[in-house]
């Protein structure tokens, strides 16, 4: 097995790519948070500037744990943004639970 940096199957492509997408979007809605002043509400739909870029950037970094998942299992993808990808992956959707289970 070799370890590499850049990854050399198609969902590890799309797993990294997925990432990339999280944190554009991620910062797309702090962006609307500092610059544009927008504010939240009592739910979470109540200002889709805000909402919007915030669940799609969490979907799209859930779906990097999956498309890592698959590809480190299944293409036997060793590279190293994988590794990372996935991981990130893990740790939004640890963090989706925790609110969901444990609201403050």
């Amino acid at each position: 097995m070799k370890v590499t940096f850049l990854p050399k199957t198609t969902l590890g492509k799309w797993s990294v790519g997925l990432v990339v997408l999280f944190f554009l979007l991620l910062a797309t809605g702090m962006t609307a948070v500092s610059v544009f002043k927008q504010e939240g509400g009592e739910t979470i739909f109540d200002n889709l500037w805000i909402s919007i870029p915030m669940l799609s950037a969490g979907a799209a970094a859930i779906a990097a744990l999956i498309t890592g998942i698959i590809s480190i299992w299944k293409s036997k993808e060793r590279a190293i943004l994988v590794f990372v990808a996935t991981l990130i992956g893990l740790l939004v959707l640890w963090f989706i639970i925790g609110e969901i289970l444990a609201p403050h």
